[in-house]
Formats: structure tokens, C-alpha cells, sequence
């Protein structure tokens, strides 16, 4: 008795991969039969067996759109049955998406953040008065923690009153005031805590979970 084996290298490409050979066989068989009913009955088997292989689609929005694209891409398009979508086509799946445009931001001063620029706006849109005034000190506070996470261990505060005033386009000027920022090791200090905290709860969730996958049932 003789046994032919298929080596990869023998074998066909296959366009979705993650379905695996025998789907790949499948809707291969499924092109090649002549019958259109049978054609459209084998279809909807495929299908329902490709959501079975991928059960995390059916938390996507339209998951059996999608499957009905993927049996047609599978088929390289060359499948000719009934769908309850409109059928894709080789152009759309080939069409290059219209480029981006680049987010511009200050460059100058990245390592602040987009939210800087947005309480900044929000800041200048404020009627002076006391509650303007606290705010220009909690966006302050908030500079001088975010540089001190990019950069070092301290700063003087003319140097975020300096950069306060040039993101907010001379609207914010803190130059000359004499109250001061929160101190540096207190916002280190802040820091350092907050990511001691996630790293203890992180560490009792993998204990916790250790525990019950070792526990003996009764």
C-alpha cells in the first residue's frame, strides 16, 4: 500500500489562514460544484462552521457580514453563491485607504501631551476670576508632574511657567507670580505610589488566580 503525502510546498496558498487548510478545501469544493442549490446550501455550512472556528466574532458588530466577505475572499472571489450581503469585490478589498493627516501638535513640546493644549483652550475660554486662576494652577501642576515623568527627578517652576506661557500663546502668564507649584518629590512620590499600587493589585490578582486554579475540588 502506498501513501502519498502533501508537503506545505505541494500545497496551495492559503488566503486566510487563520481558517486553516480544510476550510480552504472546503470553499474550493464548494466553487466546483455545478449544482447552484447545492452550491448555496454548502455555502451556508461553511459559514456557520467558520463562526464556530471564530468565536470572538460574534462580539463584532455584523460577525456574519463579515464571515460571508471572508468565504468570499477565501474563494478568491471565484464563488458563486446567494448571499443575505452585498457581495466584495477584488477592487474594494485592493483599494488603498486616503492617507492621514499627520496630527499636528506642539512639537516643541511633546512630552506635555495632547490634554495640555485642550485644558489650555479650555482655560482661556474661562471669565477671570478665581476659578480661571486655579485652574492656570492645576494645568501648572499637571506640566510639572508630566515633565518630571519624561525628563528628571526635578524642575525649577519658571520653567513651566515659561513653557505654560508659550503652549497658551501669551494668554497664560505665570512668570511673575509668587505662589508655588507643588513640590517635585511630592509629585514623585505621587507617582511612584500609584504604580506600587497597580503592581501590588496586579500581583494579588495572579495570586488569587494561582490559588483557585490550584484548589482541589471537593
Amino acid at each position: 500500500m502506498e501513501y502519498h503525502l502533501e508537503h506545505n510546498s505541494e500545497r496551495s496558498h492559503l488566503i486566510i489562514p487563520e481558517y486553516g487548510r480544510h476550510v480552504q478545501k472546503l470553499v474550493n469544493h464548494c466553487i466546483a460544484l455545478e449544482d447552484s442549490e447545492e452550491r448555496n446550501k454548502m455555502a451556508k455550512a461553511i459559514v456557520d462552521v467558520m463562526g464556530n472556528l471564530q468565536p470572538h466574532l460574534r462580539d463584532v458588530p455584523d460577525f456574519k457580514h463579515k464571515l460571508w466577505d471572508q468565504l468570499f475572499i477565501i474563494s478568491d472571489f471565484k464563488l458563486d453563491a446567494e448571499s443575505p450581503y452585498p457581495k466584495p469585490s477584488r477592487e474594494e478589498l485592493q483599494e488603498k485607504p486616503e492617507s492621514l493627516p499627520y496630527p499636528k501638535t506642539a512639537s516643541k513640546y511633546r512630552f506635555y501631551g495632547n490634554n495640555i493644549q485642550t485644558m489650555v483652550d479650555v482655560a482661556n475660554s474661562w471669565e477671570e476670576g478665581d476659578p480661571k486662576e486655579g485652574l492656570k494652577f492645576v494645568i501648572a501642576n499637571h506640566m510639572k508632574k508630566c515633565y518630571l515623568n519624561w525628563n528628571k527627578d526635578t524642575v525649577d517652576d519658571i520653567v513651566i511657567f515659561k513653557h505654560l506661557f508659550d503652549i497658551s500663546k501669551g494668554e497664560i502668564d505665570l512668570r511673575e507670580t509668587t505662589e508655588k507649584l507643588a513640590e517635585s518629590s511630592t509629585l514623585i512620590s505621587k507617582k511612584r505610589t500609584q504604580s506600587t499600587n497597580q503592581r501590588n493589585h496586579k500581583n494579588q490578582k495572579n495570586h488569587k488566580n494561582q490559588k483557585s486554579y490550584h484548589k482541589k475540588p471537593r
